[in-house]
């Protein structure tokens, strides 16, 4: 099942349109499988929502509403707030290894990433505001963490489908993994799920090219987006060689 790209027109952002072109040329190289089945009939479904976002009986738009106001949805969701309750993995201690799906159904693992650092994101959900913020300025910092020869991953309890949707409509192009099922199986390891909320803290580990962990934090809030000269700087130490392994950061 191959599936369709749909044409631009002025009807069509740029945006969507490039996301169109990338995801043609990743889905070419799945071999095929259940999985990949799944994910056309995922993508059919985007196709059939934004053609009926452009009729003018949608009731979207007889609203006056586009995707950029579905990208902007968070700006209305619930607060997110309470303290912390995790205390992450000491600096030192090597990463847990992990095997999650991307929201193309890809499985990544800690070990692809060997030989170079990696910021491990775990965050609480998708569509919630801190964590649109947080993933916003991440992708738009996405050139310095670049500069410093270093990965981004994101990891939150939601679906592959759920990742999908929300990398498209706020145009996140770092990985975003599943930890999906067993729920939170993942952020258990790194010591930072939430029993009593069912996600996880929102926590920052920098693990290096030997999948040692060298730097790690937990907001202390869950709405507080962490600091990001702090975690830059984090990884200038680690670049120069002069980051030792020290107390966990909270």
């Amino acid at each position: 099942m191959k599936p369709t790209v749909a044409h631009e027109d002025e009807r069509y952002p740029r945006r969507l349109h490039d996301l169109q072109q990338r995801f043609g040329a990743l889905f070419a190289e799945l071999e095929d499988s259940p999985q990949k089945e799944a994910i056309s009939v995922l993508h059919g479904m985007m196709q059939e929502l934004w053609r009926h976002l452009g009729r003018s009986s949608s009731p979207l738009t007889q609203r006056g509403l586009t995707l950029d106001d579905v990208a902007d949805l968070f700006r209305h969701a619930p607060k997110m707030e309470g303290a912390s309750r995790s205390t992450p993995l000491p600096p030192g201690t090597r990463a847990p290894d992990f095997v999650l799906p991307d929201a193309s159904g890809q499985l990544v693992r800690l070990e692809d990433f060997r030989g170079e650092p990696v910021v491990l994101v775990f965050y609480p959900l998708d569509w919630s505001p801190g964590c649109s913020q947080q993933l916003d300025l991440y992708q738009h910092e996405f050139d310095e963490f670049r500069k410093r020869g270093t990965r981004v991953v994101g990891i939150s309890v939601d679906s592959v489908y759920s990742h999908g949707a929300w990398a498209a409509v706020r145009g996140v192009q770092f990985p975003l993994l599943a930890d999906f099922n067993p729920k939170g199986e993942v952020a258990r390891k790194y010591q930072v799920y939430r029993d009593d909320l069912g996600f996880s803290d929102r926590a920052l580990y920098v693990v290096d090219g030997d999948a040692v962990i060298r730097h790690s934090h937990v907001s202390p809030f869950l709405h507080h987006i962490p600091d990001t000269y702090e975690l830059f700087a984090a990884l200038d130490q680690l670049k120069a060689g002069a980051m030792e392994p020290a107390g966990a950061r909270r």
